[in-house]
């Protein structure tokens, strides 16, 4: 199985925005479940040992990264579009106290529903569930709460906006 690490140096040095059914190949070699017709732009990175499952027809934009906690796991159905410089983040820390405030560490799951739009330099934090159809506004932070599907979320922290049609 190839080394995550490889995996990131070799997204690296390849074209930006070309090679894409060899990308995949690399990735599943990694161990990433990669949907076809998947698009992995150059700079993506993959760092963790946990659970990545990306479905079919997605983009995943320049500079992408995944910081993916070996007990947690991150799935993203089909159809959904990544710009650059996305952050998704699995793992998360309890509030401790005054002497050390991240306290006892602990890992959550992500979920991204199909046709999902994610917009640049966003971050989607640990427990997040964005329902299918969503829209995340450019420069959001995504933290564990509830949204409807079909909804505008922007913000820090993210809010619904607005309702989709």
């Amino acid at each position: 199985m190839l080394h995550r690490s490889i995996l990131n140096l070799l997204l690296t040095t390849l074209p930006t925005t070309r090679l894409f059914k060899f990308k995949r190949l690399l990735c599943r070699l990694a161990g990433i479940r990669i949907g076809e017709g998947t698009s992995v732009c150059g700079g993506v990175k993959f760092y963790g040992g946990g659970k990545i499952s990306i479905g079919c027809n997605c983009w995943l934009g320049i500079g992408t990264k995944f910081y993916i906690s070996i007990n947690s796991s991150l799935v993203i159905e089909d159809n959904v579009d990544i710009a650059p410089d996305v952050i998704f983040h699995t793992g998360t820390h309890h509030i401790g106290p005054a002497s050390r405030r991240a306290g006892h560490g602990e890992s959550k799951n992500i979920c991204v529903g199909a046709g999902t739009w994610i917009g640049v330099r966003s971050v989607v934090l640990a427990g997040v569930v964005i329902p299918p159809g969503c829209i995340v506004g450019a420069g959001s932070t995504v933290v564990d709460k509830t949204f409807s599907a079909n909804s505008l979320l922007a913000g820090s922290p993210a809010s619904i906006k607005r309702s989709l049609q």
